[in-house]
């Protein structure tokens, strides 16, 4: 018979037996295909990320025109988009799109079936059950348009978005209500995609490796359940003429029928859970389960290499063992285990990273989302698994030295000296678990505190900047904010750019009350009517001024350009960092000294001191912002810095809660693993209760052999895991927030581990009954 009608009879016989070989049997193809099925279902989760960044991504260009076909010239078919910065309102982002059709066949925007028209608005469902609520209540007054459509799912990033589109008449795409208008005659095209930060990206790298390796470590100890009956079975098929070749084959054949029927499960598992998909906040909003779809390749790839894993993870399970006709024998106790062929492998992992380390970053510098992604994750999944490698040798090094000691504890430490091997592969998701997370509680904990209550200026004002439409006066701005309740002081300057026509460029001017040329420079003294020149000795050119006394400046305004002269006497003074952490050279002017209503292109920019004791008083201001423009861009000093980033705190907050979740896996394995021993060992017991051991220092020493390989687990989980995270940190350039931020992940698998151990003992009392003495 030739090698493969064997493998192929032995195949189909390991099937057959696995489905009718009665209830032990069925038992065994069940929690087979439960622990394939929850690994499937992850799998297919973590390859679907990705697609589903990009899907996100993809919409949120198409509806703010970064995406969109450029036209130079109006037409009948253009259309003005302009998107307004995102602002928050008590912690929530909200993002909106100007719109202007410029013809009746302009493009409508993604979601919608017809464009707003001048004050009407769209709205995302989010953002609409929010105005409603008592708690949009200062919300509406910013948004005073009419209602008139709804956004659908494809303008928006995710259901729990809040999007609204805007009519606005107004709107220009030169120096105007929004200079920064794009005219478009279409939406949709190639956009580059915002690539994620590398923070995030490495923290979902983290969290990817930290599940697949106890996922894998579950599938493994899934498909090795019931190895004694097995064994048993096909010692029988000897004794009837099967070969040795062939009875692996049949083996392979029952861990292949539960992890087929495992592919089937973890497939409606991915199905059902995908379902849940709104309520998981990603980077400010939730996910369409549409999606989460994995690619093709990532299919395939799970449909085959699930199968060929549990194929080669049984017949690996028989290396130590010889299936005679008349029984079973399994290996002798391991020789000294080496370390020369683990380290190479956490060396790899850190090679992966190590060349971004002398630039200060850890990720190639691409756009292309699954090779950022994926790069980190093979340099964690190396790291991580480098560590579980390390753990067999660990845990036997240690007990080796272990001596004397009460009776349950010298029967635990001396059944570790004669095998650690099964103890140190059960507990090691564990050690994968821990490690992982406690380089992504570390990485959250400094990018959280990185980016909450750090003021990113000199002060801690409030900063708002908006073009000034023809014709409109820069001090009613000002006005508007001064009568605003919540206002405690309000500073602004009226900025623009004059020429000297001459060729030899022009000087910044920027004209406000004494109260506000004093943040732009250093005044001895200032009153109404004064001029200065303030002077950056950062910028070399000019001797670190723009403009000189006696220089005529060209200042268009909407009536006509005016030539206006820098006084003679103006005295020099040393810039300071204006409202926005930033200093320049320019021409510092009082308002009876030059009249800056009516100036085209100017820009105005506002410094308000928000009052603390008045209740909302931010979300008062951004409401008169809006009102000023609907696309003025308001900060507060207190926001987090990064708007567009993912919201660390969830995360830090669910941490914990995955981390348990990954553990119960771990620990069902360990459980699965724990029975299987005892089953194995049945008879062992049987003789040392018939001998009079007690009940109790049998269950005691089966706790210690449990508890001596997670302890030393967890503090190599704990040393790998912290200095995977501190060197991530280092690359990104990040302190250290918290060096015992592994307490409450370690605590949570104490917790879970000891639960799972204690019910594994249910059975000892049964298992160690004189029965267990017979023997065929």
């Amino acid at each position: 018979m030739t090698a493969p009608t064997t493998a192929f009879r032995g195949l189909a016989l390991g099937l057959r037996f696995a489905l009718t070989g009665g209830r032990p049997g069925l038992l065994r193809t069940t929690l087979t295909a439960a622990g394939t099925g929850v690994v499937v279902t992850l799998l297919l989760l973590l390859t679907s990320v990705p697609g589903a960044v990009d899907a996100r991504e993809a919409r949120d260009a198409a509806r703010t025109g970064r995406g969109g076909v450029s036209a130079k010239a109006p037409g009948p078919d253009t259309l003005l988009v302009a998107p307004v910065e995102s602002h928050y309102y008590r912690d929530r982002q909200i993002k909106g799109v100007l719109l202007r059709p410029e013809g009746p066949k302009a493009p409508v925007p993604p979601g919608l079936t017809r464009t707003p028209g001048a004050g009407e608005m769209a709205l995302s469902p989010a953002l609409r059950d929010l105005l409603r609520s008592e708690r949009g209540a200062l919300l509406r007054e910013r948004l005073p348009f009419r209602d008139t459509g709804t956004i659908g799912p494809a303008g928006l990033r995710g259901p729990g978005e809040l999007v609204y589109y805007v009519g606005d008449a107004g709107l220009a795409p030169a120096a105007g209500a929004w200079p920064g208008a794009r005219r478009i005659s279409a939406f949709g095209g190639d956009a580059p995609l915002m690539p994620l930060p590398d923070e995030v990206s490495l923290i979902g790298a983290l969290g990817a490796a930290a599940v697949l390796l106890p996922a894998g470590v579950l599938l493994a100890t899934a498909v090795r359940f019931g190895g004694e009956r097995r064994d048993r079975r096909l010692a029988a098929l000897r004794l009837v003429g099967a070969d040795s070749r062939m009875t692996r084959w049949v083996a392979a054949g029952e861990a292949l029928s539960g992890t087929l029927l495992g592919l089937a499960v973890g497939a409606a598992g991915f199905l059902a859970v995908r379902q849940g998909a709104p309520a998981v906040r990603l980077r400010g909003a939730g996910v369409f389960p549409s999606d989460l779809v994995p690619g093709p390749l990532a299919v395939t790839l799970i449909v085959l290499g699930v199968p060929l894993a549990a194929v080669a993870v049984a017949l690996f399970a028989l290396r130590d063992v010889a299936i005679e006709p008349l029984g079973v024998v399994r290996g002798a106790a391991r020789g000294r285990r080496r370390l020369w062929w683990r380290l190479p492998v956490p060396l790899a992992g850190l090679a992966l990273l190590v060349p971004g380390l002398s630039h200060g970053r850890v990720l190639p510098q691409t756009q292309h989302l699954p090779y950022r992604l994926w790069l980190p994750a093979a340099g964690s999944v190396l790291l991580l698994g480098g560590v579980v490698l390390l753990l067999p040798w660990v845990v036997q090094a240690c007990v080796a030295r272990l001596r004397g000691g009460a009776p349950a504890w010298q029967l635990a430490v001396r059944r570790l000296q004669l095998d650690s091997g099964p103890a140190a592969r059960a507990v090691s998701g564990i050690v994968v678990a821990v490690a992982g997370a406690v380089a992504v509680q570390m990485l959250v904990g400094a990018e959280s505190a990185r980016g909450v209550n750090t003021p990113r200026f000199p002060d801690e004002v409030l900063r708002v900047h908006t073009y000034l439409q023809p014709g409109a006066d820069g001090r009613q701005v000002l006005e508007r904010f001064r009568t605003t309740p919540g206002a405690r002081s309000v500073t602004g300057t009226v900025e623009f750019w004059g020429d000297r026509g001459d060729g030899t460029g022009g000087a910044m001017v920027k004209a406000g009350d004494c109260e506000a040329l004093r943040r732009l420079a250093r005044l001895e003294s200032c009153r109404d009517g004064d001029v200065f020149l303030s002077y950056d000795p950062a910028q070399p050119r000019h001797g670190g001024l723009m403009a000189r006394p006696g220089d005529r400046l060209r200042i268009r305004r909407d009536g006509g350009d005016r030539t206006w002269t820098v006084p003679d006497g103006a005295p020099t003074v040393t810039v300071r960092p204006d409202a926005y952490g930033t200093g320049e050279a320019a021409v510092l002017a009082t308002p009876a000294a030059l009249d800056a209503r009516g100036v085209t292109g100017a820009v105005v920019r506002v410094a308000v001191e928000a009052d603390p004791k008045v209740p909302d008083a931010v979300e008062h201001l951004r409401t008169t912002a809006a009102a000023v423009d609907p696309a003025l861009r308001l900060v507060d000093p207190y926001a987090p810095v990064r708007e567009d980033d993912m919201d660390y705190w969830p995360v830090q907050r669910a941490l914990p809660v995955g981390a348990a979740v990954v553990f119960a896996l771990v620990a069902a394995g360990l459980l699965l693993a724990t029975f299987e021993q005892l089953r194995e060992r049945r008879r062992t017991l049987a003789t040392l209760a018939a001998f009079g051991v007690r009940p109790a220092t049998l269950a005691w020493s089966l706790v210690w052999q449990t508890a001596v390989p997670v302890v030393l687990g967890l503090a190599l989980a704990v040393a790998g895991g912290a200095g995977l995270g501190r060197l991530l940190l280092w690359a990104l350039r990040l302190p250290v927030r918290d060096w015992f931020a592994f307490v409450p992940v370690v605590g949570t698998g104490l917790v879970v581990v000891t639960l799972f151990t204690l019910a594994a003992l249910l059975p000892l009392r049964r298992l160690s009954r004189p029965e267990g003495l017979r023997s065929e």
